[in-house]
């Protein structure tokens, strides 16, 4: 139930394939995604995460004839690849969409009957080339003609993935995208925050800059997909459908009371977070749908980058494929770094609007370097000290020691602000960056500061006190601020400190303010955050 009190926030990721198990590409999508919607309740907002299944097609009808299924029960077989998945990698979506679900059929036929209404589609008849596994139309001048040995000579090849196509003519339901050129080029100029990065936005611009033609957005060769509510001959094509799980998973197409509340609510969706091979999809002919239908715009799309695997012997970033051997499993990182270091590295060492290069090198150096030796070994410390010089519990300190001055007071200052800035923004990098200041500069205070030192004078009790005191609020206030990517390991370090009820707050800057650490409160020792990685090649 949505709490109205609250602003809503509505991101989604991709709605993925069902076809293909989920890879380290899907996984980072969806844990970009993840972040961001638990950064958001914790800043207060009624969030909602939606992920999901693009369930038909004629790819899928394929797969399943070839495994003796229904198409059916072949996406029913596939379903828990994914949902089993997210349930390791710790995603907190709020919903989870397949297209071969009623509300789906509901939202995609009253799409169909409203773009008919304002004579947005029409029939006609579709002559040109299909990539069955992109699912993607191209037109004559799109296409590649093969040069090498392994195609038949002038045969006509993907631009995308380079597989051979199909040449398809067949009847065919038109929408009217040409229409919406000068729509869609005024909603870039005003609105440049639509599309991020600004990257992807000069793409977006320049595709349609050159000229939209209508699309194809029927198939009548195959029946597995939603039938067209006034042509039954006829299913939608696979990508209209699936665009239409955004507003289908917040009542779009439902006529009761409560699913007009929620999408009124709801949507526009404050972010779609997408890969940059679909931006076409999102920023082109998802906007003029809407438009057509009369529907808000959503109020970004946040384009990601490709993860590139580095090459060992050149260095450079190439593409993986399991013909290269170069493919990493999303199993194989958890093995090695555990789910949360496994959401550590790709939140905080990727740059996320672009391609960047992975190894399994620069894992285990940023595990090690961040989480072992930095935020696991100051939690220890910090506790193990705490234990032992005041008999198990936090210090007790006076009334207003957070106003006292402290090389870690001053950092924690306008920290939250700092750190949302940037996770508003997507950058990751940059949020958790601000928090490691606080967590480096706490390591390096217990070595100035040396509290074994002042243990063995009794005069300088106060000032013990005081350090502890001040290394545990640090590691207090790290703790919520590192929870939208680490959430296990920061609820584990607040049941350590006994906040274990702080762990839900969804007020990051009242909880974040410097000084709130309790005195008198029971420590609890543990094993280490992030045990040290020493991995051998």
């Amino acid at each position: 139930m949505a709490d109205i009190a609250k602003p809503s926030y509505y991101v989604t990721t991709p709605i993925y394939y069902v076809n293909a198990a989920p890879h380290l590409g899907t996984a980072y999508c969806t844990i970009l995604c993840d972040v961001q919607a638990r950064f958001r309740r914790a800043m207060g907002f009624d969030t909602m995460l939606l992920t999901g299944l693009d369930e038909h097609g004629e790819k899928v009808a394929d797969a399943a004839a070839e495994h003796d299924m229904t198409p059916q029960q072949w996406c029913d077989s596939l379903v828990p690849a994914f949902t089993d998945l997210w349930k390791t990698l710790e995603i907190s979506n709020d919903d989870f969409i397949r297209t071969t679900e009623d509300r789906q059929t509901r939202a995609v036929q009253r799409l169909w009957e409203v773009l008919r209404d304002r004579g947005y589609v029409y029939k006609g008849t579709y002559d040109g080339w299909y990539c069955v596994p992109e699912e993607t139309h191209f037109t004559e001048t799109q296409v590649r003609h093969a040069d090498e040995e392994r195609h038949t000579e002038g045969q006509h090849l993907c631009p995308d993935c380079g597989r051979p196509l199909e040449r398809v003519q067949e009847e065919s339901w038109f929408f009217k995208l040409s229409a919406f050129q000068d729509q869609l080029l005024e909603l870039y100029s005003a609105h440049p925050e639509f599309v991020e990065p600004e990257i992807r936005r000069n793409e977006v611009v320049s595709f349609v800059e050159g000229g939209l033609k209508d699309l194809s957005i029927s198939r009548t060769s195959f029946d597995w997909g939603v039938p067209l509510p006034f042509d039954e001959r006829h299913v939608t094509y696979v990508w209209f459908d699936a665009l239409i799980n955004y507003i289908a998973a917040v009542g779009y197409g439902d006529d009761s009371a409560a699913a007009r509340s929620e999408l009124s609510r709801r949507w526009p969706a404050q972010a779609h977070v997408v890969g940059k091979d679909i931006i076409r999809f999102h920023c082109v002919i998802w906007p003029a749908m809407l438009m057509a239908a009369g529907l808000p715009i959503p109020e970004r799309v946040f384009v990601h980058g490709f993860l590139m695997v580095k090459n060992s012997q050149t260095g450079a970033g190439e593409k993986m494929s399991k013909s290269r051997g170069n493919a990493i499993a999303p199993q194989d990182v958890i093995d090695m770094l555990g789910v949360e270091g496994y959401r550590y590295y790709f939140m905080t060492d990727v740059a996320h609007g672009q391609d960047s290069s992975i190894s399994f090198d620069r894992m285990e150096q940023v595990y090690n370097t961040d989480l072992a030796n930095s935020w696991g070994n100051l939690v220890s410390r910090t506790v193990s000290m705490s234990a032992k010089y005041f008999d198990g519990r936090s210090p007790q300190l006076p009334a207003g020691w957070g106003e006292r001055p402290s090389p870690l007071r001053d950092i924690a200052r306008g920290l939250v602000e700092r750190y949302a800035e940037r996770m508003s923004e997507f950058d990751y990098a940059g949020g958790i960056g601000q928090v490691m200041e606080l967590v480096h500069a706490a390591n390096r205070y217990i070595e100035d500061s040396e509290p074994w030192a002042l243990a063995k004078d009794p005069a300088k009790a106060d000032e013990l006190a005081f350090v502890i005191g001040g290394l545990l609020e640090a590691i207090r206030v790290s703790a919520h601020l590192l929870a939208p990517v680490m959430p296990e390991t920061s609820a584990e370090t607040l049941r350590r400190l006994s906040l274990g009820d702080e762990a839900d707050s969804c007020d990051l800057s009242a909880v974040c303010s410097w000084g709130r650490m309790p005195g008198g409160v029971a420590l609890a020792k543990g094993p280490a955050l992030f045990p040290r990685l020493d991995v051998a090649r």
